[in-house]
């Protein structure tokens, strides 16, 4: 059992450096696209977003076609927020659903409702009761949305799914595995993201938190899946504070 998992960490680590020196010798589109400015003004690559996704996703898709079908969901949504929300400076629910209640549709309402749609879909492909299928869809769109929160300085996001997923590489089975998905890709990243030569971005951060809350999902019961839901929930309603610890 301990060599699946560490195939599931060592392939996704790398897929995800892999995938991030290659996106960053092609740019596709040309670099001024990939370009971002961080917390700190600094120019940063967003080459380990896609990378990271793809590599959670492949390495997941190995144990739970479901869960890597969140991952990717998770890290398209991401995407698109990344290219359409680009100087957005809305952030958080409330500010999302106020502009819709106005009638715009913006990139963070549609990400919130896509990784939403996608962790329900999941959840009700990996549990088998009513009540738990809606309990895992909460887990998974709600780790995805939680670990994004945590995004606002270099390597909080991956350090925070290395956390996270480091108790689940303790168990048996799927679960262990999909754990060993989400921290293989998230170390692999981590030491260019803490340097601030790349960041993950939304597309890596909702992909990684997906996998992260997939492995909690196989990993867990109803208990712990009652657990997690009100966690990732609490997350959600005081995300304002989540982010303001993240920053120190």
């Amino acid at each position: 059992m301990m060599r699946r998992v560490a195939v599931s960490f060592v392939l996704a680590a790398g897929l995800a450096r892999a995938g991030t020196a290659a996106l960053r010798a092609a740019a596709p589109g040309g670099r001024e696209r990939w370009e971002r400015r961080n917390h700190a003004g600094r120019a940063v690559g967003l080459y380990a977003g896609p990378a990271t996704a793809l590599a959670a996703a492949v390495a997941a898709g190995r144990v739970r076609p479901a869960a890597a079908f969140a991952v990717a969901a998770a890290g398209a949504c991401g995407a698109y927020d990344d290219i359409a929300g680009a100087g957005d400076p809305r952030r958080g629910f409330r500010a999302h659903l106020t502009a819709l209640r106005h009638g715009e549709i913006t990139s963070g309402a549609v990400k919130l409702f896509g990784i939403s749609a996608a962790g329900l879909c999941a959840g009700a492909l990996l549990k088998e009761r009513s009540l738990d299928k809606v309990l895992a869809g909460i887990v998974i769109a709600g780790a995805a949305h939680a670990v994004n929160l945590l995004d606002v300085r270099p390597g909080r996001a991956a350090a925070a799914v290395l956390a996270l997923g480091a108790p689940g590489l303790l168990r048996r089975g799927p679960g262990a595995e999909l754990a060993a998905a989400a921290t293989g890709a998230a170390a692999a990243v981590l030491p260019d993201d803490l340097g601030e030569r790349v960041m993950i971005g939304d597309t890596g951060a909702h992909a990684l938190g997906a996998a992260v809350g997939a492995a909690a999902v196989v990993c867990n019961g109803r208990p712990g899946l009652v657990a997690h839901a009100a966690a990732v929930v609490a997350a959600a309603v005081f995300g304002d504070k989540v982010s303001g610890l993240a920053r120190f």
